[in-house]
């Protein structure tokens, strides 16, 4: 029952899904149990022995923000690994708003990558960063001569 909840979460690409329990009910079909409206553990993020947690939890969400007075929810996003691309670009404004985020598409156009590039390459070559490494080690050796200095 709880799998049309998860396949509605992972259609959705939004990293927040606010949620009334109702909205809850009308994605799987079925009025939800007395408990999810009456017990706060109903809504724990644990697979174990909780059917409806894993259908969440499976789609890459987590359920956050739990009101059981108002009876509504956000569904937080916890596999951050998406791109922008992928994203919706949405986000809450300050009055509240799902609206696109300003700074979607903000740089673009203002550099590229050479396609030669390896982005998997380390930054350092062994050598520079054992150069590195002596440097700090050299400016520690003079920072703590310097604090036996003042306490001497």
């Amino acid at each position: 029952m709880y799998d049309l909840l998860g396949q509605y979460l992972k259609r959705n690409a939004a990293a927040r899904i606010p949620m009334t329990f109702r909205d809850v009910e009308t994605v799987i079909g079925k009025k939800l149990p007395a408990s999810a409206y009456g017990r706060r553990p109903w809504w724990a993020n644990e697979e174990r022995g909780h059917s409806q947690a894993k259908a969440w939890l499976e789609a890459g969400y987590r359920a956050e923000q739990v009101d059981m007075v108002a009876a509504k929810l956000v569904f937080v996003r916890q596999n951050s690994l998406r791109g922008m691309a992928e994203s919706r670009h949405e986000f809450v404004s300050a009055e509240g708003k799902m609206e696109r985020h300003p700074m979607i598409g903000a740089l673009k156009g203002t550099f590229t990558i050479d396609p030669e590039w390896d982005l998997t390459k380390p930054a350092l070559d062994p050598e520079e960063l054992e150069a590195m490494e002596a440097n700090l080690d050299r400016t520690a050796d003079m920072v703590a001569e310097g604090l036996r200095d003042k306490q001497s």
